[in-house]
Order: C-alpha cells, then sequence, then structure tokens
C-alpha cells in the first residue's frame, strides 16, 4: 500500500493553483472541471509521477470550523520536505510569503511553517544529516 493521493481544503481554487505552482513550484497533474470546481491535482516538480496533492475545495460545510480551529492553534494543514529550510525560508519570504513559525531546529528535523494564503497554515521540513 502506498499514498496516491492527499488533499488541502483550499477556499479559491484558481487562487490556490497560482500560489501553489507560481509561488511552491508544483505541477499541474490534473485540472478536470466537476461542476462549479475542478479535480486538481499538483505534483511535485522534481517526482512528477509521485504522491498527487489535491486543492479540494472547502465548500463543505465542517471544512471551515476545522481550517479555523488549525490555523488558530497554528497547526499544519500539511508538511512539504525540502532539502534545505533556511534556503527555502529565504527563497519563499523573497515572494511575499508570510511566515507564522520562522525555521526553528526541532531535534533531527528543522521546520518553518508558513500561510498559504487560501486558508492553510503549511509546513516545510528537512531532515539534518
Amino acid at each position: 500500500m502506498r499514498i496516491y493521493i492527499t488533499s488541502v481544503f483550499v477556499s479559491d481554487q484558481s487562487k490556490a493553483k497560482d500560489f501553489y505552482t507560481k509561488v511552491l513550484g508544483f505541477k499541474v497533474k490534473n485540472d478536470v472541471p466537476v461542476g462549479e470546481f475542478s479535480w486538481l491535482t499538483l505534483v511535485s516538480s522534481e517526482d512528477e509521477n509521485g504522491t498527487e496533492l489535491l486543492l479540494e475545495p472547502a465548500a463543505h460545510r465542517a471544512v471551515g470550523p476545522y481550517r479555523e480551529a488549525l490555523k488558530a492553534d497554528g497547526i499544519p494543514a500539511a508538511s512539504f520536505a525540502v532539502d534545505d529550510v533556511q534556503a527555502e525560508y529565504e527563497r519563499l519570504t523573497g515572494l511575499g510569503v508570510e511566515f507564522t513559525q520562522d525555521p526553528t531546529d526541532a531535534g533531527p528535523v528543522t521546520v518553518a511553517t508558513f500561510d498559504d494564503t487560501c486558508g492553510n497554515l503549511i509546513q516545510i521540513s528537512s531532515y539534518q544529516r
């Protein structure tokens, strides 16, 4: 068994698509219209056949309270691996991304957390070698 797809609820799929592709560097794998929304999945530009990230519309009534509670408590909705958290922090900060947690040494990993502009906190992490 392996992970095929995981999702992040987003308030605006178009805005999320722009942020996740133009700022974070993901690539669109699928963008299939389904009614008023799309089946919109992204992949890492470093692994186009890898796990897909579904930018899921946050339309269900349970999503709002769930995301608000996570964000209020500073809990990331997802975590993405990077080679160097400090370098990625500097790159993203230069692009205007707002971090809620600067790079922090957490034992065997370094982590940082930012706002994805679509209702979520996202963590980046790298293992220290």
